[in-house]
């Protein structure tokens, strides 16, 4: 019986697959992006996070046990130096797949998998986010203190622009 084996076996034997999701997640870490399939990106990210989440506590054992997914010594280096710093105030989802269309030889469905806190892009422009805005209006109460200081602003612009000609 097959209960609880819903991962995606990419049609290779257990061997070639757990080398594939190796060399893909070291190339992730190293390059902090790649282009592959969709298939391969679903399956590195159940893969990789897990090694992700680990990389937040540097400790030995966490550094065996991740080495021996990796079996790359400056792949392990990275993780738990320059990557586990980025994400160590995130809680999860640590990867992001973004498709690229389809590729040209078979038709497979291409896509692009980074790592989401390396992106300067995307996060300049999720930086600047403005307070929403309500479609229903403001009580009296709440507009009554905004008129206010409005009246008192030309009081304040004009008297300084009177002491400057007193001055020269």
């Amino acid at each position: 019986m097959r209960h609880n084996k819903k991962f995606n076996h990419l049609s290779r034997k257990k061997g070639h697959r757990e080398a594939l999701l190796s060399n893909l997640a070291i190339a992730l870490i190293q390059h902090k992006r790649i282009f592959t399939t969709v298939a391969k990106a679903k399956a590195l990210r159940v893969y990789a996070e897990p090694l992700i989440t680990r990389s937040k506590k540097d400790d030995m054992a966490n550094r065996r046990l991740v080495f021996s997914y990796l079996q790359n010594k400056e792949a392990v280096k990275e993780l738990f130096g320059v990557i586990a710093e980025k994400v160590a105030d995130r809680p999860g989802g640590y990867l992001r797949i973004l498709k690229t269309g389809h590729r040209l030889g078979d038709n497979a469905e291409m896509c692009m998998i980074e790592l989401v806190d390396f992106n300067e892009n995307m996060l300049e422009a999720a930086a600047p986010k403005k307070a929403k805005t309500t479609r229903r209006s403001r009580s009296k109460k709440a507009a009554a203190p905004a008129e206010a200081p409005a009246a008192e602003a030309p009081e304040a612009e004009e008297a300084p622009a009177a002491e400057e000609p007193k001055a020269e």
